[in-house]
């Protein structure tokens, strides 16, 4: 009789039995672990699967004009979105979802197969929100919505320039909204949410974090003026056929920037057709030769050493000095002239033989105090510094030419501020794009009865005959200024013989200085090319109506006619 192989070996049988008998109790411990002692792992797990944070959009911070107008909002967008796996399984739909978001259906269907193992894609973003409810409407399986914000620019091309713009992802990019990104963007909030399988939300949880909003911005710029300044450049550069323009205008005691513009500009709102020359501030990125707009500072440094008075005295006959192998030529035929008569036919001569008397060295450091050349501080996103001219020597032809504007870079930004500081009694105050609630200090880099000698000079320049500044006069106020033409730096080396920069810089009023402003038209085409002949005229026209809509009072009314009691017939007596 055959026994059983396990009766042969009765301690195996027992030992697989108790490891059976082991399993199945370590699996009944695990069991009651998870379902009664430790219930929060399978919680987490199950959590996991269903339970999902998702963010809270927070809108950008308001940019505003100095009066609170707004210059950049954000308002409430709707993106749509689908599950490309979920979407793929109902092909018949996609022609009404290809309708609903405006987009051709052959190409939408090719979009939806190159990425169909995808749980995630882009269909449309920045819809309004009644446009995306529509969509939403249809029920298309796998179709779903998510709220963002999209910024939008009340003033368009008028403030391009200085506000700049935003990328579809709300992130800052051109302009004070790149500059100050981070104090204009908020912090997005979250919220709990329960997702099935699919990836659906089935319950709103709760608000984890509340989202806060982006800190508001209110910039130095009066819209008004922001307005006034870009019709006016849009106006010159047509009429002049001219490549460019632009106009800075600053407030002389605060050193806020009170209008920027610059021609051609742009729609931050459309930008599908954006040339990239379009988008350019030129205001503070272009560095150019001021030409003879830095004489005064010229005649301001020689009047600060002390060898020369208002009445001093050059010949500048015949028109033409030889320094070296150079020719300085003046565009008059010349003659004896004092300082002011120097800047009144902008002689180059005159200039020189100052320059080459004085040395460059108080020249050089009274450009530098005015902020030629040198940071402005203000920290705009691609501002360019320019800079005065470093010689280990300085040749006479260097030095001549530096004098009257040559050989040196700067921005439109720079040569207003200089003014300004002309403007303000020789005081240095530092620029600001931002509204400021009380001035800041500044600081005395011209001795101000030196400012206030130079400021009438350029007076004369304006308002008397021969001055070269006739068309900046503004009637009912006294204006200081001062035009000039430079020529180009042609891309092979040294100047062109065409194409030329049109200048006017100036203060207004004399007597109480508010507003310095220059205007700089770049390659005017019509044959006309002087400063006093293309940027003069756009000086008085935008000065004169930013002087009347700040209220500045006149400064140079007539006087009225005293008039006399007049005796009536038959009343005289009889003596």
């Amino acid at each position: 009789m055959m026994k059983l192989e396990g009766a042969l070996h009765p301690w195996r049988f027992r030992l697989m039995l108790g490891l059976l008998m082991l399993l199945i109790a370590v699996i009944a411990w695990r069991i009651v672990d998870l379902q009664v002692l430790n219930q929060g792992f399978l919680k987490v797990q199950g959590d996991a699967r269903s339970v999902r944070h998702i963010p809270i959009p927070a809108h950008r911070g308001l940019v505003t004009d100095r009066n609170g107008e707004p210059l950049a909002v954000s308002t409430p967008v709707t993106t749509v979105w689908a599950n490309p796996s979920e979407l793929v399984a109902v092909p018949n739909r996609w022609v009404d979802l290809a309708a609903a978001i405006g987009q051709d259906a052959k190409v939408l269907a090719q979009r939806i197969n190159e990425v169909k193992t995808r749980e995630f894609m882009y269909l449309v973003r920045g819809l309004t929100p009644e446009q995306g409810q529509r969509v939403l409407d249809l029920k298309i399986p796998g179709v779903y919505a998510q709220e963002e914000f999209r910024r939008f620019y009340p003033a368009g091309e008028v403030a391009a320039h200085l506000v700049g713009f935003t990328d579809i992802d709300d992130r800052g990019r051109e302009g004070m909204e790149l500059a100050y990104d981070e104090w204009l963007a908020g912090v997005p909030g979250r919220r709990q949410v329960l997702k099935d399988r699919r990836g659906r939300v089935i319950q709103d949880v709760q608000v984890l974090r509340n989202a806060k909003p982006g800190k508001a911005l209110a910039l130095s710029i009066d819209l008004r003026l922001q307005y006034l300044a870009h019709r006016e450049l849009r106006n010159a550069m047509l009429e002049n056929k001219a490549k460019a323009a632009t106009l800075v205008m600053i407030d002389v005691k605060t050193g806020e920037i009170l209008a920027m513009a610059n021609q051609p500009t742009y729609n931050p709102n459309n930008r599908r057709n954006l040339h990239p020359a379009a988008m350019r501030n030129r205001a503070m990125i272009d560095v150019f030769e001021p030409g003879s707009t830095v004489k005064p500072f010229s005649i301001t440094a020689a009047l600060g050493t002390g060898r020369y008075t208002p009445s001093s005295v050059v010949d500048t006959s015949p028109g033409w000095i030889h320094i070296g192998r150079y020719t300085i030529r003046d565009v008059s035929r010349g003659g004896l002239l004092d300082l002011t008569g120097i800047l009144k036919k902008s002689s180059n001569v005159g200039v020189s033989k100052i320059a080459l008397n004085i040395g460059v060295e108080p020249i050089y450091s009274i450009m530098q105090k005015v902020g030629l050349g040198q940071d402005t501080g203000l920290g705009f996103p691609g501002e360019r510094i320019g800079g005065l001219p470093i010689h280990r020597k300085w040749r006479d032809p260097e030095i001549a030419s530096f004098a009257y504007g040559y050989g040196l870079s700067v921005t439109a930004v720079q040569l207003a501020h200089a003014y300004a500081v002309l403007g303000n009694g020789g005081k240095n105050v530092p620029l600001s794009l931002q509204r400021l609630e009380k001035p800041r200090e500044g600081e005395q880099v011209i001795d101000p009865k030196i400012a206030d000698t130079v400021l009438h000079m350029l007076r004369a320049v304006v308002e008397e005959d021969g001055g070269g500044g006739a068309r900046a006069r503004i009637p009912g106020y006294h204006v200081a200024g001062k035009s000039g033409t430079a020529k180009k730096i042609s891309g092979t080396g040294g100047y062109t013989q065409s194409a030329y920069r049109a200048f006017f810089a100036g203060v207004a009023p004399v007597t109480n200085p508010r507003l310095a402003m220059v205007v700089m038209i770049d390659e005017p085409a019509t044959g006309h090319y002087y400063g006093g002949l293309v940027a003069a005229p756009v000086f008085g026209k935008v000065m004169a109506r930013a002087l009347r809509l700040m209220n500045v009072a006149p400064d140079d009314l007539p006087s009225a006619p005293v008039r006399t009691a007049e005796a009536k017939p038959g009343s005289g007596g009889r003596g």
